[in-house]
């Protein structure tokens, strides 16, 4: 065997192996499985546990694919009096590899089953009883060759057995004692499904459980994305006291950025529920039904109906859907969930957060960062933010995230970043370098990263830009204020001609989206310009209804006319001015709102590119519609749109930009 780097498995070492099997068969005069077996457990014998888990990777894969490569040069073979060298060598390597994954892919997964069992101490099997008589089904896994281990914890309501098994071991393969549990009612456990409600008691009755195992050295930490996020969160609003860490990713906040954000309800969520709650696992066929989910949208927004009927158009109960809109405010049942105001001060154990600029759940991860810190100044929790999607820090940093090419720095391993910040809180380990500090941030088109203290000091200073009306030439933004100016925005609910509509899938695009309502074009960059932080902004206006729900997003409009999304904010006016009521608003009369609570920009803007606003109300068929009768929206239906709903936008409504220079 070659020298390899230690923490690296050697170089093809599933040919190697099955190298060695064919002389070692052929020397002993042994089946090819016998061979192949003893060679697979001598070179896995000599691997440690996390070289051993990364050397798995090559010994899965599907053979259909190979067998079609290796067809289709055999098939090319027919039309060529004679192949060259490039051909024959890639005749061979196409009928090599899949010659050795047909001989040994039958005999891998028992192989490593083996394996496994030599390494780590596995149950999973065990059923843990909540202080409330629930059962909680949970997966552990140990090194066999330690005793007293530090515990990482996932809980989380995605009941996914491969799934589960390849988070434990790969925490166990790290020098862990390794749990996964699921919410009540997935997995074994015999109890009705009740996402969210549950899950913070539950979760720190498994890690008290994990604490007091013999294996354990008493300290738990939690990690996970998503909804697994939350659970972290739900956790900490127990206090338990061997929770010592928690790493979050992509974390959702409920009632603050699902079922609804700004207040407003999000139908990317109506087929959740079906897809965590129609079986002890998941419902992949249902939730993955984008034909059915696309043709509710459509139909529902066509119809004119209330959007409390989508299950009835739907065909199909859901009484979750149905709970969530009976709590359209931030009432007591989404606080209920998570820490509240003070209950953040008490949460003294290091955070690390992990959002993109991307990810729909950046306003979640946000917000229990903003929160924890206003209640605890000097909480120990590290945000850190790149060019990412909800679901690449889960799997991975593609090469293109939604569109948009990250910079090569910013395409880390955030699951092996995560697992170094765990070996320094939990381990005493060096802190990675890319954590420098509180806030650290991949300033997108310079190749960098940034490191400061708080989000107020990402900027260095702020940039006003006034959203000015129309005059020759369009919408503007401009440095000086013109309020007595007004842009008039109408827009009549009864118009359902576009109910086919959908989101544009990238963030990269050539047009923009004609729902985004008007465009105020900034004036093209002298030089490169960096954004950095959060915006915000105040927003001067009239309407003849009682309640509008409104979208403003900011773009980079390149200098070759691409727009690239930088951020966007959604909110009911109704509850701008406090999340937990609502309050309508006088129709004629001239209101503000305050743009607070923002996603982050980072992005260096290239000299020549403009700054891009839009503004506009939502009228699309993928979210709830507010047509501003004073009603629960939930209830309205076309019969409460009879007069279009005008805005009158102010020319003293700005924008602040954070600019760091």
């Amino acid at each position: 065997m070659r020298a390899d780097p230690r923490q690296q498995p050697p170089l093809y070492l599933q040919y190697e192996i099955y190298a060695n099997a064919k002389q070692l068969q052929q020397a002993l005069g042994i089946s090819f499985a016998d061979a192949w077996k003893q060679c697979f457990e001598t070179h896995f014998q000599r691997l440690d546990d996390p070289t051993a888990l990364k050397a798995e990777f090559a010994f899965a894969s599907n053979l259909q694919p190979l067998r079609e490569q290796r067809d289709r040069l055999i098939n090319a073979t027919d039309s060529v009096a004679a192949l060259d060298d490039e051909q024959t060598i890639a005749l061979l390597r196409a009928w090599q590899v899949h010659r050795v994954y047909a001989d040994f892919l039958p005999l891998a997964p028992q192989a490593i089953r083996e394996d496994d069992a030599r390494r780590y101490s596995i149950d999973r099997d065990i059923s843990i009883t909540t202080p409330d008589g629930a059962r909680i089904s949970v997966i552990s896994v140990h090194p066999n060759k330690a005793s007293k281990l530090p515990v990482l914890l996932t809980f989380t309501i995605y009941a996914n057995d491969d799934w589960a098994w390849s988070d434990a071991k790969t925490m166990a393969a790290h020098g862990y004692g390794s749990v996964v549990a699921y919410s009540r009612g997935k997995g074994r456990s015999p109890d009705p499904i009740r996402p969210y409600e549950h899950d913070g008691s539950d979760a720190a009755a498994v890690i008290a459980w994990a604490a007091a195992q013999p294996w354990s050295n008493g300290k738990v930490g939690m990690y996970g994305g998503s909804y697994s996020g939350f659970t972290q969160w739900a956790a900490l609003k127990q206090r338990p006291p061997a929770l010592k860490a928690i790493a979050t990713s992509a974390t959702t906040a409920p009632g603050i950025d699902v079922p609804m954000e700004g207040g407003i309800f999000l139908n990317f969520i109506y087929p959740w529920p079906f897809y965590t709650t129609n079986s002890t696992s998941l419902d992949d066929a249902t939730y993955g039904d984008n034909e059915r989910w696309n043709a509710l949208n459509s139909h529902w927004y066509r119809s004119g109906q209330a959007y409390r009927d989508l299950p009835m158009l739907d065909g199909a109960a859901n009484p979750w859907f149905e709970r969530w809109l009976q709590h359209p405010t931030y009432d007591a049942y989404w606080q209920a969930l998570i820490p509240q105001a003070r209950e953040f001060a008490d949460i003294g154990i290091p955070v690390l957060a992990t959002t993109g600029y991307f990810d729909g759940a950046q306003v979640g991860a946000l917000h229990y960062f903003r929160q924890h810190l206003k209640q605890r100044p000097d909480a120990d929790h590290t945000l850190l933010i790149g060019p990412y999607e909800h679901f690449t820090m889960q799997t991975g940093v593609p090469e293109q995230v939604q569109g948009y090419t990250p910079d090569p720095v910013a395409r880390v391993d955030l699951q092996a970043l995560r697992l170094a910040w765990f070996d320094h809180v939990l381990k005493a380990a060096a802190k990675p370098p890319l954590l420098a500090d509180r806030v650290n941030w991949q300033v997108m088109g310079s190749n960098q990263w940034r490191h400061v203290a708080s989000l107020d000091a990402m900027p260095t200073r702020q940039q006003r830009l006034y959203l000015l009306p129309a005059s020759a030439g369009g919408h503007r933004l401009a440095v000086e204020p013109a309020p007595a100016r007004s842009s008039v925005q109408r827009v009549d609910f009864r118009d359902r001609g576009d109910a086919a509509w959908q989101a544009p899938p990238n963030v990269v695009n050539r047009t923009l989206d004609p729902h985004a309502g008007l465009v105020f074009l900034g004036e093209p960059l002298a030089q490169d310009t960096e954004l950095a932080g959060a915006f915000s902004g105040t927003l001067d206006f009239s309407l003849n209804n009682q309640d509008a729900d409104i979208a403003l997003a900011i773009y980079e409009r390149t200098a070759d006319g691409t727009y690239l999304d930088l951020a966007y904010w959604l909110q009911r006016l109704s509850h701008a001015a406090d999340p937990r009521q609502r309050q309508l608003l006088a129709p004629a009369r001239r209101h503000s709102v305050r743009l607070t609570d923002t996603r982050l920009l980072g992005r260096r803007l290239a000299a020549g590119s403009r700054i891009l606003v839009t503004l506009g109300v939502i009228k699309q068929p993928d979210r709830q519609l507010n047509l501003g009768s004073g009603k629960d929206p939930s209830d309205e239906t076309l019969a409460d749109a009879a007069t279009p709903l005008e805005v009158r936008w102010y020319g003293s409504s700005h924008i602040d930009l954070p600019i760091r220079d």
